[in-house]
């Protein structure tokens, strides 16, 4: 049974919002809306990733209009001290009733160079261990000194007692030998990309493995966009839409966004396709129904499902049955394809049943 399924709350919406024909106008009204309309159709939460707003901004203005929705904000470590994103973290759940989450982001090495931090692969991990390590103590109410490789921490500890025990919950997504390392010692729901069931399933059992060495256990969940319509037929209809509807200028800056950067997860996504545009969006289907198309044309995660509900319902339920109890679900535009997987999808992800 899936424990939690959420939407995804971004500053870009529209049929094809990486396009200016396709995109609409975003303001903090139609943000304060969508959420409310994510709340009220029975999501548990929404991925607030980071694109154009500062998560914890936008965070606090969609959790002060929602009763019951847990914001997952998407956090680079590093950026600022893990005792202030901890006060910070502490905060929020005391103003909002527990319901903050974190998404662990790594991020690449060009991107971080802009934030002023100079760390490659391998150390953004080491790093990132150390970082998260002090947060979980800090948030589970714990007086903290630590010294490490990039943080030395005296005698800190925060007023604000825990709302959330243990500590605020880690979510993450990284498919590397050092990302995998950090997630079996301190995450508590590991993330994956759209993959094919076998490739998902041995990261599972290798992450179980893993996070047994710690003496810890780890939730699993998939990150998906959905294209869902009556009939398979339509479904790939629309994804050959987005293909033909998508400009030369948008699948270069793309391709060249995915050659440059050193995440092992868009590596292998970008592997299935090397930035070619097929004919036909079905050529790309590397696993019944599962699509990497969307990666052509928008950043991080861009593996889509394709088909109709009975489709899509029977390929989740498959990665229930690996172990998967979480889902982050997309589709564009956001509110309106909420609204129609929230009708056909929803029910039955939710209750673990297939239709």
């Amino acid at each position: 049974m899936a424990r939690e399924v959420l939407w995804y709350i971004v500053p870009r919406d529209g049929e094809i919002p990486w396009e200016p024909k396709g995109r609409r106008e975003v303001d903090l009204d139609h943000l304060r809306g969508l959420a409310a309309t994510v709340d009220r159709l029975g999501y548990s939460g929404a991925l607030l990733a980071t694109d154009l707003h500062d998560v914890w901004v936008l965070g606090s203005a969609l959790a002060s209009v929602t009763d019951r929705l847990r914001p997952l904000l998407a956090v680079h470590p590093g950026l600022i001290s893990p005792t202030l994103l901890a006060k910070m973290a502490l905060t929020f759940d005391h103003l909002y009733g527990g319901r903050l989450q974190i998404n662990v982001v790594n991020g690449d090495t060009r991107t971080l160079r802009q934030y002023g931090l100079h760390v490659d692969h391998d150390e953004r991990y080491d790093l990132s261990a150390e970082y998260w390590g002090i947060v979980k103590r800090l948030t589970a109410g714990e007086r903290v000194s630590f010294e490490g490789r990039y943080f030395t921490i005296e005698d800190a500890a925060l007023e604000l007692p825990p709302v959330q025990r243990p500590h605020v919950p880690l979510w993450f997504g990284g498919s590397s030998a050092a990302g995998l390392r950090m997630a079996a010692e301190h995450i508590d729901v590991y993330l994956s990309w759209g993959e094919p069931p076998k490739q998902l399933a041995e990261k599972i059992r290798a992450l179980r493995r893993a996070a047994e060495e710690f003496g810890r256990e780890i939730r699993f969940g998939v990150r998906l966009h959905l294209i869902v319509r009556d009939t398979e037929k339509e479904a790939w209809g629309w994804a050959d839409h987005l293909l033909r509807s998508t400009s030369p200028e948008t699948y270069a800056r793309m391709s060249g966004i995915n050659l440059a950067a050193d995440s092992e997860g868009m590596r292998r996504q970008f592997g299935h396709h090397g930035g070619r545009v097929p004919d036909r969006a079905k050529d790309l289907e590397i696993s019944p129904n599962l699509w990497p198309g969307m990666s052509l044309f928008r950043p991080g995660p861009g593996t889509a499902l394709v088909g109709s509900t009975e489709n899509v319902l029977e390929r989740l339920h498959e990665l229930e049955e690996l172990g998967v109890d979480t889902f982050i679900l997309s589709g564009n535009p956001l509110a309106e394809e909420a609204e129609r997987v929230a009708e056909t999808i929803l029910p039955s992800l939710l209750a673990g049943q297939p239709v």
